[in-house]
């Protein structure tokens, strides 16, 4: 079912329009459209131009500097961002770390770290998983032995995206080795120039290095670093993780691609006729749309509740595994669609190649957003762990 909207909210969509129209530079769009990696000066632009508008942190409230978007407007922002090719927004300082510090941190922790988020001036990334701790976070073995002021840290975290560009890291550390693994963990924030800190890089399969690994030899942290209570951790990465499983959701990037299938199935001849004729393509075509349409109506019920200051429960897992089943979905029909013209993932190899299609930039990145986003149902707590979680929370056991 199609969602309606008032008339408050067709003059916001029409407001979004318009500033994406005016102000997201063609370089950018062009380079999201066309697959082409995004350099870090690339992201802080679209970074700089969404803080001037007020609209960088649209789940934030007010009175921290946010925009205090409702549910709908959120969705509404996403949808048409997808759709005009902008730059996605780096979730990790914005999306992840400013509601824990929100909800946990110390008054002076907001006051400093809130600003610098919005500003740029702090780039973050996360430091959760670990070699032997990545669904199974809580076994994780880096340590934060604490010595009068600070925090000596030592250990590895692993599959740090886009690391290689931060300057802090929010980092979940061993405080107490003598409770249970869930009672002994701690939340720090550690400033990545820090002596002793080396990332190296995580070469991937399209020869990119999106993540990698960081590790802390005798690092020394500052005891103000500490978020919340030592040893209280796990609550803080739990409440982190849900807002993060939402994220992962992404039904405008879901609803940009179906949009991109589409014209690639109605150019592509299978059989004489457009490929999106074909009864089995167009069955898997109509089921993944009735899929995202659902899950659209469910974003907007738990972006509802987070907005009123609850962390999304069981439904955060819910949309994170229907999220990416419906992308990882999307991406395999593109390919499908792409045909010959997804066989190579480099830009440069695709360059000329596609003259058939309605679209050059169409296809280049298909191979890459397919292989790339296998990576959906692992991260942010694999899906066969979510569905584990769900199982348990609404059948009991």
């Amino acid at each position: 079912m199609d969602l309606s909207y008032s008339d408050e909210e067709k003059a916001f969509r029409e407001e979004v329009r318009t500033f994406l129209k005016n102000k997201l530079p063609k370089e950018l769009s062009d380079k999201v459209r066309g697959g082409d990696e995004l350099g870090k000066a690339d992201i802080e632009r679209w970074h700089a131009i969404l803080n001037e508008q007020g609209w960088l942190a649209p789940n934030w409230p007010k009175k921290f500097g946010g925009a205090e978007w409702n549910a709908v407007q959120r969705h509404i922002f996403e949808e048409e961002a997808a759709a005009h090719h902008a730059p996605r927004i780096i979730p990790f300082g914005l999306s992840m770390l400013a509601p824990v510090l929100q909800k946990f941190g110390s008054k002076e922790q907001q006051d400093y770290w809130l600003p610098r988020i919005l500003s740029g001036e702090d780039w973050w990334c996360q430091g959760y998983s670990e070699p032997g701790a990545g669904s199974d976070l809580a076994s994780l073995k880096t340590t934060a032995v604490r010595h009068g002021d600070h925090y000596v840290v030592n250990g590895q975290k692993t599959w740090t995206t886009l690391g290689q560009h931060a300057n802090m890291i929010f980092c979940l550390v061993r405080t107490d080795k003598e409770v249970k693994q869930q009672e002994g963990i701690s939340f720090l924030l550690i400033d990545m120039d820090t002596p002793g800190i080396e990332v190296r890089p995580i070469v991937l399969l399209d020869g990119g290095a999106e993540v990698n690994e960081v590790w802390f030899t005798d690092v020394k942290v500052p005891v103000e670093n500490l978020v919340g209570e030592e040893n209280k951790g796990w609550t803080y990465a739990k409440y982190l993780l849900t807002h993060e499983r939402t994220n992962i959701a992404g039904t405008g990037f879901s609803q940009a691609g179906l949009t991109a299938v589409k014209r690639l199935a109605k150019a592509e001849i299978a059989g004489g006729k457009p490929l999106i004729q074909n009864p089995h393509f167009a069955a898997r075509l109509a089921q993944v749309e009735i899929d995202l349409k659902a899950m659209s109506t469910t974003n907007l019920r738990i972006i509802s509740k987070a907005a009123a200051g609850t962390a999304p429960g069981v439904e955060s897992s819910m949309l994170k595994v229907k999220g990416t089943i419906i992308r990882q979905e999307i991406n395999d029909l593109a390919r499908r669609a792409a045909g010959i013209y997804a066989m190579p993932f480099a830009s440069e190899a695709i360059e000329g190649s596609n003259a058939g299609l309605p679209d050059p930039l169409a296809a280049g990145p298909v191979a890459a957003q397919y292989f790339n986003n296998r990576k959906l149902s692992i991260f942010g707590g694999s899906n066969e762990i979510q569905r584990g979680i769900i199982a348990k929370v609404t059948m009991g056991g």
